[in-house]
């Protein structure tokens, strides 16, 4: 275990400071915006110019990287990010909140790629499934560790958002100077939505949907919070917990999906979440301790939806589709996560901050409906033949990447590849 971890221990490190910088910026530009009396639907485009910068740097990043090289585009990337961070708390202005955070959004898809791509070249297929385990949960202690010191300072002073740029600089530093030779190129997104859909309907429409609601919740989640009255530690405490709560469930759903038909139990999870959703929705729980509990029990369910998807889709994929397959199931979500903020924020605003768990439960009712619907079309794949569930980065802690898709994949499937290759 030491010697497969130990070469990409100062990789590793440098991730947990730049997820800890994402968690804490991406939580208190809404917390801060809604102090500042900003508009619901403003602070629902900081999500959607978030999700089109990521789209975009996926798409586009690649190019940059090829022409000048991982560290030197790491390094931009990240200064770039530690630049904006502390002009947003600078510039306390809702129109350069909503330009900047599209700015890094793109640059935060780079600075994914680049070290998701490096761990997969160091990774082995014997050490494969502990770097990525590894790596999911320093995303997850990054990002959960940031929204965590929200409380600890004044959102009305720039102290936090400086805190934002020293995380960031300090994960730029193990990149910038380590010995170690980059890795391969980065592999371009391959799209063919009309060839996704015909190898898995509920696979393109259940992961747009996904998107919509992750979006709407991952982006206006804080602004509901502090509009149903909790305080900022108690925001924290639920954006936090949701993560949490998505990432141990994401198993044991995961195991279910390799045992039965995947669409019954996406349908399953899908429902439990809209049931849920539309619970806060309507009886608007005052508590805030029982609020937060049936927010965590969302999170818990709503966030196991895109790997069972994902898997899904890959069930009926042959190996040598993977790339192209990933690249399409990406853009469908990011697409999602741009629609789900650009509508949460109006419907917020026009019926209240409950309405937040009114859009989830529609996409994920949607999701339920669709997902029976097509299991009466199509036979499922005998358990032997399916690809082996695997678990993925939990969807409010951070987006998915082609190259964290890479990265994921199970030892039989880069077998498989191999031999058609």
């Amino acid at each position: 275990m030491k010697r497969n971890i130990l070469p990409v221990l100062a990789l590793l490190f440098g991730t947990l400071f730049l997820f800890t910088g994402n968690g804490l910026h991406s939580l208190l530009l809404p917390v801060r915006g809604t102090a500042e009396g900003y508009a619901t639907t403003t602070l629902g485009l900081l999500g959607t110019t978030w999700a089109t910068g990521f789209v975009l740097g996926c798409l586009t990043a690649p190019k940059l990287v090829r022409r000048i090289g991982h560290v030197r585009a790491f390094s931009g990337f990240i200064s770039v990010i530690a630049v904006i961070a502390l002009l947003t708390g600078i510039i306390v202005n809702p129109v350069w909140w909503v330009l900047l955070r599209a700015v890094t959004g793109f640059c935060t898809a780079g600075t994914s790629m680049i070290i998701e791509s490096w761990l997969n070249e160091r990774a082995t297929n014997e050490s494969r499934g502990a770097i990525f385990s590894l790596y999911i949960g320093i995303t997850l202690i990054g990002a959960v560790a940031g929204q965590m010191m929200v409380p600890f300072a004044d959102i009305h002073t720039p102290i936090l958002f400086m805190w934002c740029g020293i995380c960031y600089c300090i994960a730029m530093l193990p990149t910038t100077l380590s010995t170690a030779a980059s890795p391969q190129p980065l592999k371009a997104v391959s799209l063919d939505l009309k060839a996704l859909y015909r190898n898995s309907p509920v696979a393109s429409i259940g992961i747009l949907l996904v998107g919509i609601a992750n979006g709407a919740y991952g982006t206006l989640g804080a602004v509901f919070g502090a509009n149903a009255g909790l305080s900022d530690s108690n925001i924290a405490l639920m954006m936090s917990t949701t993560i949490f709560a998505g990432a141990v469930m994401q198993l044991p759903a995961g195991r279910l999906s390799d045992r039965i038909d995947r669409r019954y139990v996406l349908a399953g999870m899908a429902a439990i979440a809209a049931i849920d959703g539309l619970l806060i929705f309507l009886l608007q729980p005052g508590h805030p301790y029982f609020l937060i509990s049936m927010v965590v029990i969302y999170g818990a369910v709503a966030n196991t939806l895109y790997p069972i998807a994902v898997a899904h889709a890959n069930d009926f994929a042959a190996p040598q589709d993977f790339v192209k397959v990933s690249g399409g199931l990406l853009l469908l979500y990011g697409i999602g996560t741009i629609i789900g903020p650009t509508l949460g924020g109006p419907v917020m605003t026009s019926i209240g901050p409950y309405a937040l768990f009114f859009v989830t439960a529609v996409a994920h009712v949607l999701i339920t409906s669709y997902a029976i619907f097509r299991s009466r079309q199509r036979a499922a794949k005998p358990a032997g033949d399916r690809e082996a569930y695997t678990t993925m980065p939990s969807a409010n802690a951070q987006m998915i990447t082609p190259e964290s898709l890479s990265l994921a994949r199970s030892d039989a499937s880069k077998k498989e590849d191999t031999t058609v290759n």
